[in-house]
């Protein structure tokens, strides 16, 4: 099959949880034998976002099949025109958040799929009358996992959500050796747009969620050190955490590119995985791309639970918690059989999270 991936890999750069995410829908699909191309929409070809993009290109071997494309036809990497002679003769589209617009490259492909990676924010806004860009596809996922079901709050604006795990390509992330920080960590956002409130629930951000665990490190001997990109201007919260004893690292430095975010989720002990406030409102079932990378490294993961136990066993290998008390007692199982959650968290990642299994399946609905 030709697959068309539209999502975003550089126009947002140097954030390189955010392109692993796309990456793995891409290196995963051309693992299955297809012929993959990339086009990602960006308002204008900065020059920080087109060296980000031919670095990523160039890495991972995707030179003569990915573009950036701004609105005036513009693009780094392939032509436009090749880009639309691509699109006459493909299969499919993976549209992330419905990224793609351009008519001449949706509307010849017969199966247009809509990803959605921010499940609840998605819909409620699309619910308030936000153009999320639904139109014109033939078929929507998300990793929302109970998006649809009697226990989740989540409209599903018409549409017919199919649930799949965030796809991992287990050869690019193998089981990881030294450990260099021993902790545990985790990888985001401080705050990546404005709240929510809906029928006056507040659906928020992992700012929020964060300070409902504020004085977890007292909690627990182990050190919990998360890379967060967080504005200098939170000075309350940046006080707040440093005076309970959270150890703050960069995730400029740390996440900057694939490679370095690789590197620090393989050389972390364990994830402590945080997620935002309105995912575990909304009970979505949200599950993160990111805790998907540390199990494919055996790094066990402790994540908020946002209801994703439904779909996914948890208690070995994946815990999840619901409040600051099971946080500390979670933090304390896996380093108290540390080498047992190890086996299972990888053990995990290759029975439900490889890329051939949940992309081979994502295939057949189409």
């Amino acid at each position: 099959m030709r697959i068309l991936v539209s999502g975003m890999l550089a126009g947002d750069p140097h954030q390189g949880g955010a392109t692993w995410a796309v990456l793995q829908y891409v290196l995963g699909l051309r693992r299955l034998g297809h012929d993959v191309w990339v086009v990602e929409p960006v308002h204008e070809l900065a020059p920080v976002s087109a060296r980000y993009f031919a670095d990523v290109v160039r890495t991972f071997q995707l030179e003569g099949r990915a573009a950036l494309l701004d609105p005036s036809g513009q693009t780094v990497g392939v032509e436009r025109a090749t880009l639309v002679e691509a699109a006459r003769g493909a299969d499919a589209l993976i549209n992330v958040a419905g990224m793609l617009r351009d008519p001449q490259l949706t509307d010849p492909v017969p199966a247009r799929v809509y990803l959605d990676l921010d499940p609840g924010f998605t819909q409620h806004w699309a619910a308030e009358g936000i153009d999320m860009r639904f139109d014109g596809h033939t078929h929507f996922f998300t990793v929302g996992l109970k998006i649809g079901s009697d226990t989740c709050t989540v409209p599903t604006c018409g549409r017919e959500w199919l649930h799949t795990v965030p796809p991992t390509v287990l050869e690019r992330w193998p089981v990881a050796g030294n450990i260099r920080f021993d902790g545990f960590t985790t990888v985001g956002n401080w705050r990546s747009y404005g709240t929510l409130h809906v029928d006056g629930v507040r659906y928020g951000q992992r700012a929020h969620s964060v300070r409902a665990l504020i004085d977890l490190p007292q909690r627990t001997r182990d050190l919990v050190m998360p890379a967060l990109a967080i504005d200098p201007a939170e000075t309350d919260d940046l006080r707040a955490l440093a005076a309970n004893g959270w150890r703050l690292l960069s995730a400029a430095q740390l996440a900057g590119t694939p490679a370095r975010y690789r590197d620090f989720v393989q050389s972390s002990t364990a994830e402590l995985g945080i997620a935002k406030e309105g995912y575990v409102v909304s009970r979505c079932g949200w599950f993160s791309d990111r805790s998907a990378c540390y199990l494919a490294s055996g790094r066990p993961v402790l994540l908020q639970d946002t209801g994703f136990g439904v779909h996914l066993p948890t208690g070995a290998g994946l815990l999840s918690y619901t409040g600051v008390d099971e946080a500390a007692a979670g933090i304390e199982a896996i380093r108290g059989e540390y080498k047992r959650h190890r086996r299972i968290a990888r053990e995990l990642a290759v029975d439900l999270l490889d890329s051939d299994k949940v992309l081979g399946w994502m295939l057949a609905c189409l």
